[in-house]
Order: structure tokens, then sequence, then C-alpha cells
């Protein structure tokens, strides 16, 4: 018996790795996609929930909120782009300030309750203050409780932090989305990893500073390139 468990060894190694993977784009939201293209009177409203901290909430240069220039908004105006006999509701609970235990604390109470389509979870940038351990746990709470109620789940790497190197892979931000992806594979979940994008950018000699409205948040530049990478779940 232990000779053949060695020998299923590497088929069973192997058949995890294949199924931890990120969702794939072209099909995780095709019911939701369907919903937005139908027309009234068969139609039903979808709703949105963007959770996290004070970037999807909109905060730009503390204490100004740019509600209309942040990327739930952004969402939202590309949706209604392509279909636009659709209801949407684009809900924020996101709390400028807040790390992911407190978000997963207030979860079912003010997340679940508004009966989510489709969630996204953004908190890494203030989950440096709790560590990565606290901060897995939390998402995991998350993703688990949306999950069972059959809620779509796209999780969201961090935005830049001037503060940092966006290059470096030591970067504080560089573990957290490191985690995030890891998460999204291992539930087999969205991603919509805009740290990549912006790292990339970087790369090519392009200055964070120009699309920040301060040191920690997007200014409408940065913002549209959050939007982009969700809508592209939706096309």
């Amino acid at each position: 018996m232990k000779r053949i468990m060695l020998l299923l060894l590497p088929l069973l190694l192997q058949g995890m790795a294949l199924s931890a993977q990120v969702a794939d784009r072209a099909g995780y939201l095709s019911e939701i996609v369907a919903e937005l293209g139908k027309r009234w009177p068969d139609s039903r409203t979808v709703n949105l929930v963007f959770h996290g901290h004070s970037v999807p909430a909109g905060y730009a240069r503390t204490p100004a909120v740019n509600t209309l220039q942040a990327y739930p908004h952004r969402v939202l105006c590309g949706l209604k782009d392509r279909f636009g006999m659709a209801v949407v509701n684009v809900i924020t609970t996101a709390i400028g300030g807040e790390q992911s235990e407190q978000g997963a604390a207030r979860f079912e109470a003010e997340v679940l309750t508004h009966r989510p389509d489709v969630l996204f979870i953004d908190y890494a940038l203030n989950d440096r203050t709790i560590g990565l351990e606290r901060s897995e746990k939390a998402w995991r709470s998350m993703i688990e409780a949306a999950l069972a109620k059959g809620v779509k789940v796209i999780l969201l790497t961090p935005t830049p932090d001037l503060s940092e190197d966006i290059r470096s892979d030591q970067a504080p931000l560089q573990a957290y989305a490191q985690m995030i992806r890891r998460l999204a594979a291992e539930y087999h979940v969205g991603l919509a990893d805009s740290y990549a994008v912006f790292r990339a950018k970087a790369e090519a000699g392009e200055k964070m500073a120009s699309f920040m409205a301060q040191v920690n948040h997007p200014d409408a530049r940065g913002h549209a390139i959050v939007a982009e990478e969700i809508l592209r779940w939706f096309y």
C-alpha cells in the first residue's frame, strides 16, 4: 500500500496543481454577464459589492472623497456602456483606514446582507499593519463566507504606495500581492491584479506619482487602471 501511495503521489500533486488556478476569465461571470444582457421584464437587479479600505471608498487627498473617480463607480460606468438596459447596483462597504480583520468582523451584517452577485475585496494596503498571517486568515474567512452563499468573488491586489519601490521583490506589498494571487488560485475565484499592471508600468519607466493623489491613494488615472482590470472579467 505504501508503495502504491508513493507511485500515486506525483499524480495527486499534479492534480492539485492543476485545480489550484485562478478562475477562467472567459466563463467565471458568464451567468452574471447573461443577466446584464437581459431586457425588462426578464431582467433583474445585479448587485456588485466593493469591500475594503480607503481606495475603493474613493479617498483621494485625505479627507477628500472622489466617489465618481473611484474604481467602483468607473466599473459601473463601464458596464453601463456595454449593458445599457441592465439595472446594476454598485454598493461600497469600504471604510477608510480599515484592515481585513475589521472587514471580516462586519462581513455578515454589512456585506452579505446586500446579497451580492459579485464581491470585490481590496484590503492589502492596510493589512501591512496586521501582518501576513493575520491578513490571510481574515481574507480566507471572507472568501469562504461568500462562496458558501454562492457569491462570485474577485480579489484585488494592492494599488501602489509611493513609500515603497513597486519594482522591488522585497517591497512589503509584493508579499501581500503574492498571497492574494495564491488565494485566488486556491479558491478558484477571480483576480484583478492591479499591482502587476502598476509594476509593469514602473518597470517601463512610468512614474507612479503620476497615478497617485497622495502617497497611498490613486488619482483618477490610477483608479482607471483598477477599473479596467475588473471590467476584463465582464467582457
